[in-house]
C-alpha cells in the first residue's frame, strides 16, 4: 500500500539542537579564553578546559538524544519535567568525568598572592601551597590531586560541582524547549491556514462532486426507471434521499470540524442513493463503534473515498462488491477508519467502456486535507488488496473537543 504520510521523525530538529548546543557551549569556551588570557599562564588553562568542554559538548548532545526519544508526542510539561532529571544526570557525570581527567591536568604556573593578617605570605602554583615566613624558611606543602582522594571527598566534590554543571545543562534544555515549542506553535498556525484553505478548495470539489454529471444523470435515469415501472414509493423515497444528501451536503462548513457520526450519517444518504442505482451490486457494511462515533474530523472527508470505491469499484463490474465502512480507536490516542471495497479478481467488466482508470484526485484531496490539519499526526495508506479490491487505511488523532 502507497503511504502519503510518515510518522513524526525522531531528531527532525537536530539543525536546532546543533546550533543551540554548540552556541552555548562556545559561549563558556569564549568565557574560559577570556579568563586565560587575563592569567600568567593561559596555554596551560586552556590545556586543562578543552577536554571539559568537549565532555560537556558531548553530554548535552547525549541530553539531546535522550530528551527527544523520551519525550515524543508528550506534552511540555512532561518534557519539562524529563530535561530536569536529564540536565541532574548530566551535571552528576560532567564532574564524575573531570575528576577522571584531573591526572591529565598540567599544574598551572600562575601564582597566586595572599597576605595574611599574621604577616605570612600565602602563595598558591598548581598544586602546591608555600607559605612565606619573615624569620624562618618557607613552608611548602602539596596538595593531593582528586584522585589522590578518599571515596567520601570525591563524592562531596561531585556533588559540589555537580550544582554548577546542573544550571548549565537545565539552562540549555530551558532554552530548547522554548524554542521547540515556538517552533510547534508556529507550525500549528501554518497548519491552520493551510487547512483553511484546503477546505475552501475542498469546498469547490465538494460541490463539483455533488452536482457530478455522471451521478446525476445515473440517479435520475434510476428515477425513470422506477415511475416507469411503477414503483413510484420507491421513486419518492429515492428523490427524498437526494434532496437530503444535496441540502446536508451543502450545509455543510467545509473548513469545520464534524464528529464522524455526523460523517457516517452523510455518506449513509448517498450509498443509499447508490444502492438504487446497484441494488444486486452493491452491498454496504459500516460499523462504527460508540467510543469513536465522537471523534471529530475534516468535513466531507470522506465523500472522495467513498465516491471513489463506488466509480471504481463497484461501477465497472458485474459481480456484487461489498463497501465497508469501519473505525476503531487504537489506545494511543488515535483512531483508525478503513474504507474498502471488495470484489473478486477476475470479475467482469459491465461493459468495456465502464473500465475507468482513477486518477487519484479524490484520495490526493484527502491526504492534503489530513496533512494540512494534522500535520505528521495523521496517516494516509491507500492500495489494491489481492482479492481484486482496494482499501484506504487513515489513522486521526482522536479529538472529541469541539473547535
Amino acid at each position: 500500500m502507497s503511504d502519503e504520510f510518515s510518522e513524526e521523525r525522531r531528531f527532525a530538529d537536530w539543525r536546532l539542537a546543533l546550533k543551540s548546543i554548540l552556541g552555548f557551549w562556545l559561549v563558556y569556551a569564549a568565557t574560559v579564553v577570556a579568563r586565560a588570557l587575563l592569567g600568567e599562564d593561559p596555554w596551560t588553562v586552556l590545556h586543562n578546559k578543552v577536554p571539559t568542554i568537549i565532555a560537556g559538548t558531548l553530554l548535552t548532545f547525549v541530553l539531546y538524544a535522550v530528551l527527544n526519544a523520551s519525550t515524543r508526542g508528550t506534552s511540555m510539561y512532561r518534557k519539562a519535567i524529563i530535561a530536569a532529571v536529564l540536565s541532574a544526570l548530566a551535571a552528576i557525570l560532567q564532574a564524575a568525568i573531570i575528576i577522571q581527567l584531573e591526572p591529565y591536568f598540567k599544574p598551572s604556573k600562575e601564582e597566586f598572592r595572599v597576605q595574611t593578617r599574621e604577616g605570612f605570605v600565602v602563595v598558591e602554583q598548581g598544586y602546591q601551597i608555600r607559605i612565606e615566613r619573615a624569620a624562618s624558611d618557607p613552608l611548602v606543602v602539596t596538595m593531593p590531586r582528586m584522585a589522590e582522594m578518599d571515596q567520601e571527598k570525591k563524592i562531596r566534590w561531585i556533588a559540589d560541582s555537580s550544582v554548577t554543571w546542573f544550571f548549565f545543562f537545565a539552562a540549555w534544555s530551558a532554552f530548547y524547549l522554548a524554542s521547540l515549542a515556538q517552533a510547534q506553535a508556529l507550525g500549528a498556525q501554518r497548519r491552520a491556514a493551510q487547512a483553511e484553505a484546503a477546505a475552501r478548495a475542498a469546498q469547490v470539489r465538494a460541490l463539483r462532486y455533488q452536482v457530478n454529471p455522471h451521478f446525476l444523470f445515473n440517479t435520475l435515469n434510476s428515477l425513470s426507471s422506477l415511475v416507469m415501472t411503477g414503483r413510484n414509493e420507491q421513486a419518492e423515497e429515492m428523490l427524498l434521499k437526494l434532496s437530503t444528501f444535496f441540502r446536508t451536503s451543502l450545509s455543510v462548513d467545509p473548513s469545520a470540524d464534524v464528529t464522524l457520526a455526523e460523517e457516517i450519517d452523510l455518506q449513509r444518504l448517498y450509498l443509499d442513493i447508490e444502492k438504487v442505482r446497484f441494488p444486486s451490486r452493491l452491498r454496504v457494511e459500516i460499523d462504527i463503534p460508540k467510543e469513536v462515533e465522537s471523534a471529530r474530523l475534516p468535513a466531507l472527508v470522506l465523500q472522495p473515498l467513498v465516491e471513489n470505491a463506488i466509480k471504481y469499484g463497484v461501477s465497472p463490474t458485474r459481480e456484487q462488491v461489498t463497501l465497508r465502512i469501519e473505525a476503531r480507536p487504537l489506545g494511543d490516542g488515535r483512531f483508525e477508519i478503513i474504507i474498502t471495497n471488495t470484489g473478486s479478481p477476475d470479475a467482469r467488466p459491465a461493459k468495456d467502456s465502464d473500465k475507468i482508470e482513477s486518477t487519484g484526485v479524490g484520495i490526493a484531496n484527502v491526504v492534503e486535507r489530513l496533512k494540512a490539519r494534522f500535520g505528521t499526526h495523521a496517516k494516509c495508506e491507500f492500495g489494491p488488496l489481492s482479492n481484486g479490491g482496494y482499501q484506504v487505511h487513515i489513522i486521526m488523532p482522536l479529538d472529541r473537543s469541539n473547535g
